[in-house]
């Protein structure tokens, strides 16, 4: 099974839906997932960007599992966080790329980082990050936000 149709799983119900193939050459993975973050701003969250001021150029299956990712994390964010700010770095770092997405929200509930009801979405993202060889960190703290880190290598 491919890492885009792991993902697709795992967000089936979620709040923050993209059927729609994303455009990935004219808009960029930003761009992308920017307009995954219109809920959130619809909410009432300041959403802020810092990407690299040169682009990164990724293969087509690193910027949909990127994108996938992100949408499983926005989607936590919207249901559970409460949180009134979102920051998302874009990054390459020493060959790969970093994506991080940080909330001020409540912090993940303990079903959501591996308790007995976790959360379909982070669970098949981290499979499939793993799967390409990338590394997920998820750090909360309750009632001071999430940090949510993925690295994809490049080579």
């Amino acid at each position: 099974m491919s890492q885009v149709a792991v993902l697709d799983e795992g967000n089936a119900a979620g709040a923050i839906t993209d059927d729609r193939v994303s455009d990935f050459h004219t808009l960029g993975l930003a761009g992308c997932i920017d307009k995954l973050t219109v809920p959130l701003r619809q909410g009432g969250v300041s959403v802020h960007w810092e990407i690299p001021h040169h682009g990164v150029e990724l293969p087509a299956a690193s910027a949909a599992l990127l994108y996938r990712a992100a949408q499983a994390t926005l989607n936590c964010a919207l249901k559970y966080s409460q949180a009134t700010e979102l920051t998302l770095r874009l990054a390459a770092v020493h060959h790969g790329v970093r994506l991080t997405i940080t909330d001020n929200g409540y912090g993940a509930q303990s079903q959501l980082l591996g308790g007995r009801h976790q959360g379909h979405g982070l669970c098949m993202m981290t499979l499939a990050v793993h799967e390409a060889g990338g590394t997920i960190s998820i750090d909360s703290i309750p009632g001071k936000g999430t940090l949510v880190s993925i690295t994809l290598p490049l080579d």
